[in-house]
């Protein structure tokens, strides 16, 4: 094996994600920068065969990615490259179901996102006053953050004609310009609608500029992913909040709380805009709680505080 072989398969499998599979050039260059790293840390560990790659050497790569101080999210997306990336190679008859197979275990992926009690959102989102410059559009962001779970791009990118506040909906477009339909809750619906029709001296939306998107900055130009980071941080801050919290966080604690109340994986699926079911079951680790609770309440045995002695 060597380090060309592996540069080569990885040029061959970014070409594959952007002509086959319709990807973004931005998730495809995400994905290529994270294989990138897993060639570095193959030069650096010299490993004997990346196209069998053990469980132990998979740890390892893991424990690699912690040493650079990426974050647990950024984590995760690089085990998600690197799985598609080995469903590749398989598909090309380079690699066994092994590698895949080994990328689906437990314990590379216990990791749980990072998530705020609905008592800390409910902070969040108040934390733009009506005193700041833009606190109509920031808190009309921070509610459709958290009452869609969409990702910062698709907020960022949101048209105002994908808006429908009378039936309570949004449309938005997802990873692979896939669109899907998303319930708006009633705070959002009204936080929208203050912001749209709003004054801009509060901070609505101002009509200067043409643009279509809904949020946009003073001059009437759409926001950025970066600015929209930078207002979550800004009123995080405020809110008293962890300075880890991010838009990402507000999209777990979505479905987070979703789960936790009882919906239906499938649908809390649909509306993440997962492809896989899988993505969205790191989120059911939350029932945990829920069922206890439900088992200590319906079992016959769930009220037992001691263990019983066997009669004898």
């Amino acid at each position: 094996m060597s380090f060309s072989e592996l540069q080569s398969d990885i040029a061959a499998f970014r070409h594959y994600m952007q002509s086959e599979r319709g990807m973004s050039d931005n998730t495809v260059q995400a994905y290529g920068r994270d294989l990138d790293r897993f060639a570095k840390w193959v030069v650096i560990v010299r490993l004997a065969d990346y196209h069998k790659p053990t469980l132990k050497e998979l740890a390892s790569y893991v424990g690699f990615l912690h040493d650079e101080k990426l974050a647990p999210p950024s984590i995760a997306r690089h085990l998600v490259a690197l799985k598609m990336f080995y469903r590749f190679l398989k598909m090309e008859e380079r690699a066994d179901a092994t590698a895949v197979d080994l990328l689906g275990s437990p314990k590379l992926w216990e990791r749980v996102p990072e998530v705020l009690p609905p008592t800390a959102v409910e902070a969040l989102v108040n934390a733009p006053q009506a005193g700041d410059r833009f606190y109509l559009r920031d808190r009309a962001m921070l509610e459709t953050l958290y009452a869609t779970g969409c990702r910062a791009s698709e907020v960022v990118d949101l048209k105002l004609a994908d808006v429908y506040l009378d039936a309570a909906f949004l449309k938005c477009f997802g990873k692979g310009s896939k669109q899907r339909v998303v319930p708006l809750g009633s705070h959002a619906v009204a936080a929208l609608r203050a912001y749209i029709g709003g004054a801009s001296k509060e901070g609505g939306r101002t009509t200067t500029g043409g643009a279509d998107v809904v949020f946009v900055s003073k001059t009437g130009r759409p926001l950025t992913r970066i600015h929209l980071w930078a207002l979550v941080k800004k009123y995080g801050k405020r809110a008293g909040l962890p300075s880890t919290v991010s838009p990402h966080t507000l999209r777990h604690s979505f479905a987070t709380h979703l789960l936790s109340g009882g919906a239906d994986l499938r649908a809390v699926q649909e509306m993440l805009g997962h492809a896989s079911i899988q993505t969205t079951q790191i989120y059911t680790h939350v029932d945990r709680d829920r069922l206890k609770a439900l088992h200590r309440q319906f079992h016959p045995k769930g009220q037992a505080t001691d263990v019983e002695k066997p009669k004898v």
